[in-house]
């Protein structure tokens, strides 16, 4: 039974941060004031240009005692360069890699639940959530430098989400200890592990203050307790919707039930706003997400493609108040199968700040869908639409996902 969406708890104080021209210097300045601990987890860790910075600052502190705790994907991060392991190494880096691929890379379903979150947390005392991997604006893995910043968010966090993020990101280390030691020891060696890692005692915090902050949750969705939570959290907010709905998604290919909200609240009289991909990246992703516009168009949804640089955001403001921020992309990836984290928020002035960075990239940088447009689209487009959308549906029904639709 899928665990219940958590409550919003206020005593918050939040940053909306854009790209790794912000999110960069906020990380590396947190991680250069850490006295205790810091724990990352990323699905890319690159070590080109800005993010370098970030490895840097990693090294520094667990070279002056820090604890130092690192997680990034067997699939999203490619080998660490033979220095970099060296130096990381040699300073003390306690570095792990999420489900490593093996020799059949992604051709096995196993391989397809990844890890996806993007978290750090530093001594208890502030914590990082959002879609930004540790990776350049300007440089993309698979693409080379790119013509302008990509699109992206995190949040600054302090206050009681601290602790359940840091919670969250042990639980995770604690089961991959226990993993590791099942395939070495058997399930005795599991058990040692388990027992062994038991969660140390919380960090000394300063005494809460009296005053109220912001509201905020961390809504998680994993493949035991929280397998709905994101996609649930995001389809009560648009039930909810009275006046306006905007989200920007880089992957964007909503299941049956996500569609029939969107298409709700537009037919009840509230404003629809998307801002999705506009640049080709993945075939799945950029092709499977075009035949679902056809009846959000229909009722009223306005859709604007983002195209200046890749889109990568994960956000969502509605009425004015409640916003979202975080890793999920509103596909079966993330809404399935990915281990994935979001800060779910109202607060009016971080709901109007971010509101207005995506209404301004709407208005400036997107391209609006036309209906017609988009109903005289090559048929080379729908030929491409339509493999896409069969191999996406044949991988959900492999992984028993069927009901997606």
């Amino acid at each position: 039974m899928p665990h219940r969406i958590p409550p919003l708890r206020a005593g918050h104080s939040l940053q909306l941060l854009e790209g790794s021209a912000e999110y960069f210097p906020a990380l590396v300045t947190a991680i250069d004031a850490a006295r205790q601990e810091v724990w990352l987890e990323t699905y890319i860790l690159d070590f080109t240009a800005a993010s370098a910075e970030v490895v840097w600052a990693l090294e520094r502190a667990a070279r002056r005692g820090v604890s130092v705790r690192v997680v990034v994907d067997g699939f999203g991060s490619g080998p660490m360069p033979a220095a970099w392991r060296e130096r990381l190494l040699e300073a003390g880096v306690d570095w792990r890699v999420f489900a490593p691929v093996g020799r059949f890379g992604v051709l096995t379903p196993s391989s397809w639940r990844r890890l996806h979150r993007k978290l750090c947390v530093v001594d208890e005392r502030v914590a990082f959530c959002g879609g930004i991997n540790i990776l350049d604006d300007l440089h993309d893995p698979n693409h080379g430098p790119l013509p302008a910043p990509r699109l992206d968010f995190a949040v600054q966090v302090t206050g009681p989400l601290v602790a359940q993020v840091r919670a969250a990101m042990l639980r995770l280390w604690q089961r991959m200890r226990a993993f590791e030691a099942l395939r070495r020891g058997g399930l005795s060696g599991a058990l040692t592990s388990l027992r062994a890692s038991r969660p140390a005692e919380p960090l000394p915090r300063a005494a809460p203050t009296a005053r109220q902050g912001s509201r905020a949750a961390l809504v998680l969705r994993d493949n035991f307790r929280h397998r709905t939570n994101i996609e649930r959290a995001y389809r009560r907010a648009i039930g909810r919707a009275r006046s306006e709905v905007i989200i920007a998604n880089a992957y964007f290919v909503p299941g049956r039930k996500m569609r029939e909200a969107l298409i709700n609240a537009a037919r009840r009289g509230v404003r629809v706003v998307l801002l999705l991909q506009g640049r080709y990246e993945y075939f799945m992703q950029y092709y499977a997400a075009r035949p679902i516009y056809g009846a959000l168009l229909r009722a009223g949804v306005d859709i604007h493609e983002y195209s200046p640089s890749f889109l990568h955001a994960k956000v969502a403001v509605i009425d004015g108040r409640w916003a979202t921020v975080g890793s999920s992309n509103i596909d079966p990836l993330s809404l399935l199968l990915a281990r994935e984290a979001n800060l779910v928020i109202e607060d009016a002035g971080f709901a109007q700040a971010l509101r207005a960075r995506l209404l301004h990239a709407v208005a400036q940088e997107g391209e609006p869908m036309e209906a017609e447009q988009y109903a005289q689209r090559p048929l080379r487009q729908r030929l491409l639409e339509r493999i896409a959308q069969v191999v996406m549906r044949l991988a959900l029904t492999i992984e028993g996902k069927r009901t997606y639709w």
